[in-house]
């Protein structure tokens, strides 16, 4: 974790990260407030239900970008193509974020 271009702090490869490859779990703890660092995922159940984790380790740090090099499967974050060292990891924030740059 470093300063960001993009914005504040942000979260930064180490080495080289694979498309396809795991590199990191979202780790925190459950709440039902919405946070600047609270994950929304949904529950895998029947009923879609969303739960929040408020993040605890440097992935509460990961950036918006409309073109994400990441995205997460649950808690587990997944390059979606290769990331040299050195590049932030980024995700998409969601819908309403659909126009922020």
């Amino acid at each position: 974790m470093r300063v960001s271009p993009i914005h504040g702090r942000g979260v930064f490869a180490l080495r080289r990260l694979r498309a396809g490859g795991h590199i990191a779990t979202f780790e925190g703890r459950p709440t039902q407030r919405d946070g600047i660092h609270v994950l929304w995922i949904f529950e895998d159940d029947d009923e879609d239900r969303e739960i929040g984790i408020e993040g605890r380790n440097e992935l509460r740090f990961l950036n918006h970008s409309v073109n994400p090099n990441a995205e997460f499967l649950g808690l587990e974050l997944h390059a979606t193509r290769n990331i040299q060292p050195g590049y932030e990891v980024t995700i998409h924030y969601g819908e309403a974020w659909e126009d922020a740059d």
